[in-house]
């Protein structure tokens, strides 16, 4: 059985630690990695020292949501896509995800699809673009990827709620073709939200659309552990490796590869 692709996403807030990040990745056994273009303009704050019950004291970061954002200038747009370009080693996706799906991209909508006619420019390997883009503009866009040969993946990150799994096949057989991937991420309010995911999965397993279907929350992990044996295309995964990350729906490239090993996929 040919497996999923793996994405690792970069989350560092500077091109030096995502090519970092890009060289971890790809010892882990990345296929891709997704420059979240959108995290260079967050600051990352200072640590808080934390004591628990035994007297023992951790570091502990604030989630990324409230960390401070900086401003348009504060990046060089197209002097960090060259430098990202020369130092990562895999293929990469790249996205700048607005604040409307769940980024951190601080300036407008006009500046954001400047910055990703860049990267397409730029001849990455492929391009996140939402479907909540303007049509006209989107499929500009679109035409723009395909005359530089690089690929597309069409994107719903739905940060509410997740919908039923008709709805999600609905969505896939509408976006996803043999060549590009639809990708949707939902959230996981209790179990049975997360079983839509995997529903929706089970029913497009023999498909030949390409689709990344998954969700935040906690069983959000169970359709990116499940990837092999549900059709899908790619997974997303992290570098990171803090306790309880299944919670956040999130699962460490290690951890997957070894779960897929565990389970003969």
């Amino acid at each position: 059985m040919t497996g999923p692709s793996v994405c690792v996403t970069l989350e560092g807030t500077t091109v030096k630690e995502m090519a970092d990040e890009a060289a971890r990745a790809n010892i882990a056994g990345a296929d891709f990695v997704e420059i979240r273009f959108d995290y260079l303009y967050l600051k990352k704050p200072q640590p808080t020292t934390i004591e628990d019950e035994n007297g023992d004291t951790k570091q502990v970061m604030p989630p990324s949501e409230e960390w401070p954002v900086q401003s348009m200038e504060s990046v060089d747009v197209h002097q960090s896509i060259e430098f990202l370009k020369e130092s990562i080693p895999l293929p990469v996706i790249f996205t700048v995800r607005p604040t409307s799906e769940g980024g951190f991209f601080p300036g407008s909508e006009e500046e954001r699809i400047n910055v990703i006619t860049q990267a397409i420019q730029s001849n990455v390997t492929m391009v996140d673009l939402e479907l909540s883009i303007d049509e006209q503009t989107r499929a500009t866009l679109v035409s723009q990827a395909s005359s530089n040969d690089v690929k597309v993946i069409s994107s719903i990150h739905n940060l509410e709620t997740t919908p039923s799994a008709e709805d999600i096949i609905e969505l896939v057989n509408q976006h996803a073709t043999e060549h590009d991937i639809f990708k949707f991420c939902g959230t996981v309010n209790d179990h049975q939200d997360a079983l839509q995911v995997v529903e929706a999965c089970h029913a497009l397993k023999t498909s030949t659309k390409k689709y990344a279907l998954m969700a935040l929350g906690d069983g959000g992990d169970w359709a990116r552990l499940h990837a092999p044996i549900l059709g899908q295309s790619m997974v997303y995964a992290t570098l990171k490796n803090e306790f309880k990350l299944s919670a956040k729906g999130l699962v460490n490239i290690k951890d997957l590869r070894n779960a897929w090993n565990l389970m003969e996929y």
